[in-house]
């Protein structure tokens, strides 16, 4: 079997943060703006605080098979929680939604450079 590469999405928001607890993901805003974000084995934070309370949190696994993806699905989702937790941050709304990249469509120029490269 070849390794597979999962890509799993953790969402959800904060919820009732301390003045202290707001001002600190203020702070670090700038680490964790949208425009940086990417899939990581440890996972990424990203937020927008200032315009809403919700954040996503992005984790990149592997795997050799289907059966392989709910278990990575629940570490990054457990792995986001005890982050928070860590951290002593509300939030609400956690859901997940995890996608095995062997599987995912093929954009029109991956399309033509596999034609490209079979031909």
């Amino acid at each position: 079997m070849s390794e597979r590469t999962f890509r799993i999405t953790v969402r959800g928001a904060f919820e009732g943060l301390s003045e202290a607890q707001r001002a600190a993901l203020l702070s670090a805003a700038a680490e964790h703006d949208v425009l940086f974000a990417s899939y990581t084995k440890e996972g990424h934070l990203s937020y927008e605080l200032a315009a809403r309370a919700d954040f996503t949190f992005r984790f990149l696994e592997s795997g050799e098979a289907d059966e392989d993806l709910v278990p990575a699905a629940a570490r990054a989702e457990a792995t986001a929680v005890a982050w928070l937790d860590g951290r002593g941050y509300g939030y609400k709304n956690l859901r997940s939604v995890a996608e095995d990249l062997s599987k995912a469509a093929l954009g029109k120029r991956q399309r033509r450079a596999q034609a490209s490269g079979a031909a």
